[in-house]
């Protein structure tokens, strides 16, 4: 998918909303775990009940290597459904990879080939040669981990005083990357204080913003000082999304609070549109 693809799907659907699929087989109603694939039945209902409201969805690889192989094909079953459902859904494999080039270009060949992901999470510590590789993809997008929204991220990434700040070195070096129009970044939601200094190194590219809902990040805030004339925002829900309900009604729960971000994005676009 293109960019511009997805800046008409946001714009056609009023939401720049990422569901993310972090399915835990603890946190899943019980009945499901009666099923031949838990995993899968649960993504189903929740993808389901939410892809109207929604522009991407986001597994974390890690909630599905845990279960081995049940669990990887699991991740290749909700990919593929994803996309039967509607062809123009903006997935994100969230795997944080990042080796050396031609280890990441086996990562990449996993993800965009055979999962059919559009994107795909990538750790920038070991530099340019771990990260090309995932660029080579056409229309296929690699979002750079810049300034997460865990609270270890001001160990390294926003540095100590007097220090140069590590997010910025991330977001200025990876522009010259060869086919740097490819990349996205991570900008945590718990950290929209910073989202005026990102914006100005990198004023066009698409932010991958985890943190609102359970993690406290505040989405006017994120809109206030994040988007641009393109939008460039894919806003992250996850566990408030799909842990809304433990019970039977777990997919229309999901759809509701889905719902009532969607239409606080919706007001959001509407100064774009003018």
């Amino acid at each position: 998918m293109t960019t511009q693809q997805l800046v008409q799907q946001i714009f056609k659907k009023k939401s720049f909303l990422c569901v993310g699929l972090d399915t835990d087989l603890d946190k899943i109603p019980t009945h499901l775990l009666e099923t031949k694939d838990p995993i899968y039945e649960f993504n189903k209902a929740i993808i389901d009940a939410t892809h109207h409201l929604c522009v991407a969805y986001k597994p974390n690889v890690a909630f599905y290597e845990a279960y081995g192989s049940a669990g990887w094909d699991a991740l290749k079953k909700t990919s593929d459904y994803i996309k039967s459902v509607d062809k123009d859904l903006f997935t994100i494999a969230d795997a944080k990879r990042g080796d050396i080039g031609n280890t990441s270009a086996r990562y990449a060949r996993a993800f965009f080939e055979e999962l059919n992901f559009d994107a795909v999470t990538v750790a920038p510590y070991m530099g340019r040669d771990s990260v090309e590789p995932f660029l080579t993809f056409e229309n296929r997008h690699t979002i750079l981990l810049a300034l997460t929204s865990n609270q270890g991220a001001f160990d390294y990434q926003t540095g100590q005083e007097g220090e140069t700040e590590l997010y910025k070195k991330v977001l200025q070096t990876s522009k010259g990357y060869q086919n740097a129009h490819n990349l996205m970044f991570v900008v945590g939601a718990t950290k929209a204080e910073f989202l005026g200094d990102i914006r100005s190194i990198v004023p066009d590219h698409f932010l991958l913003v985890p943190g609102v809902g359970a993690q406290g990040g505040s989405l006017e805030e994120v809109c206030q000082y994040g988007m641009n004339q393109q939008v460039g925002l894919l806003i992250n829900s996850s566990r408030g999304i799909l842990y809304a309900s433990q019970e039977s009604d777990f997919a229309e729960a999901a759809a509701e609070v889905a719902g009532n971000l969607q239409a606080q994005m919706a007001r959001h676009l509407k100064h774009l549109e003018k």
